[in-house]
């Protein structure tokens, strides 16, 4: 897994489906650092390849390039390489002949983006103010797969006035899965914000029996719309707040 992670890899380490992580974070926003994440970090319970957010993003564009690294200064003279012994230093060709790191690119099977509106031919409209890096995830994969809060015919995704929120091609999208209120219990902005609450109580399930207990209400479900309904209704969602940062 390669993610700026959230709650998607704390869920992921919880149920031990984590085998190796590439990560530049996993945090909660509101919540420093996700509980789940931490407790199987700290046992030892997968692969880790702990990086600054800069190299994250550098390995991603460097696989949308299609080459094999990029170099960047980030990492010099810091524990970054010390625990990353797979990473290269190259020497700049030129007369400056200055030492580099050679961030590997981070090619990715297949990435899953949640975006506010798509439509069926996969072109996307992300309108929350902070796209966070989903073009350069898009153009890493082998294949993308989308899912939105609304499902639009394409007319509606493709007008000018949406143009400059499609942050990708839609060449690149595999398939696409209508999904109200998919990023809860984190934002999808304008539509809804941060559920802290929710949050709150996930990130306090941390006991055998409380983990038990969360799954079977909010995950082991056999709907996306049971799952609405258990976070306490689309209307609820909709009413929370957009975060201000």
């Amino acid at each position: 897994v390669v993610s700026y992670g959230g709650p998607d890899v704390g869920l992921l380490a919880a149920a031990g489906r984590l085998r190796r992580l590439v990560f530049g974070f996993v945090s909660l926003d509101v919540l420093p650092i996700d509980p789940h994440f931490r407790n199987a970090r700290q046992a030892g319970a997968f692969e880790t390849m702990e990086l600054d957010e800069g190299m994250v993003q550098l390995g991603l564009r460097a696989a949308g390039m299609r080459v094999p690294f990029l170099p960047t200064r980030i990492g010099l003279g810091t524990d970054i390489l010390r625990h990353n012994p797979g990473l290269r230093l190259v020497q700049s060709p030129y007369e400056d002949g200055e030492t580099l790191v050679a961030m590997p690119a981070l090619r990715l099977d297949a990435a899953l983006l949640h975006v506010t509106e798509a439509d069926a031919l996969g072109n996307t409209v992300t309108l929350s103010p902070d796209p966070f890096f989903d073009e350069l995830m898009a153009r890493a994969a082998e294949r993308v797969f989308v899912s939105c809060d609304r499902l639009v015919p394409p007319g509606a995704v493709c007008s000018p006035e949406r143009a400059r929120f499609q942050c990708f091609e839609r060449s690149l999208v595999s398939g696409v899965v209508e999904a109200p209120f998919g990023a809860h219990p984190t934002a999808s902005t304008p539509g809804y914000g941060i559920d802290v609450e929710h949050l709150r109580e996930y990130a306090a399930a941390t006991t055998p029996e409380l983990w038990t207990a969360y799954r079977a209400r909010y995950v082991d479900l056999d709907s996306h719309a049971a799952y609405i309904s258990a976070a306490g209704g689309a209307d609820r969602l909709a009413a929370i707040a957009p975060p201000v940062f």
